[in-house]
């Protein structure tokens, strides 16, 4: 049975950091499994809302957190806006900073965010700029414009973009769907945990985006 979303004109549908740099498309980088293969589930989900949004990481190959061998991926980095190393990912200008194939072109979407030039910024959530919080994108400013109830989540990766995106718009005050077939985790076990903390949050999740209908 189809779970109702309420009328299109309601509904939001947004791809998180859906580029190459997180598919196998791109092995140097950080490639989420099967993460080039969510076009589809995506355009589908899309199918259901009045306004499309997209994002993307825009880093800097001399960004402070960009792992080397003195500092390896995931190990601490100062800073306020940083946490952690990370692979060198979403260069602009390279094949990585592209949206995977089968998506529209930047300029189809209704809202697009751009994250991360700074060197000493790497945002995990669409909603604002810095960790903190504190400086917002405009997303949430531009849903709530528009009456956007509820929204719908898929992108790359469930387990760090994806979750923190959602959190940040459940706490908006959005009604918040995370269409799994149009997301991928990088890790099995840190992807059910971000299932499991998304739902304690009153986030729901579907497994495709024919479990959803409009009003």
């Amino acid at each position: 049975m189809a779970i109702s979303i309420g009328p299109k004109s309601e509904v939001a549908s947004v791809d998180v950091h859906t580029q190459k740099s997180f598919t196998p498309l791109c092995p140097n980088e950080l490639p989420v499994p099967e993460g080039h293969l969510i076009a589809t589930e995506l355009n589908q989900q899309a199918e259901l809302a009045s306004h499309r949004i997209g994002s993307k990481e825009a880093h800097h190959p001399k960004a402070l957190w960009v792992a080397d061998d003195s500092h390896p991926q995931l190990s601490p980095v100062s800073g306020d806006n940083v946490d952690v190393y990370w692979a060198a990912h979403s260069i602009v200008g390279t094949e990585g900073f592209n949206l995977i194939d089968g998506l529209p072109a930047i300029t189809e979407y209704d809202y697009f965010i751009w994250e991360g030039i700074e060197l000493d910024m790497h945002p995990y959530g669409i909603c604002y700029h810095d960790q903190a919080e504190k400086l917002s994108t405009g997303v949430i400013e531009y849903l709530k414009q528009h009456q956007i109830k509820t929204v719908i989540v898929g992108g790359l990766a469930t387990d760090y973009c994806v979750k923190v995106s959602a959190h940040q718009l459940v706490r908006a005050g959005f009604r918040v769907i995370i269409n799994l077939g149009a997301c991928r985790g990088l890790d099995v076990e840190t992807t059910q945990l971000a299932i499991e903390e998304m739902q304690a949050a009153g986030i729901e999740c579907i497994k495709n985006a024919s479990e959803l209908m409009n009003q």
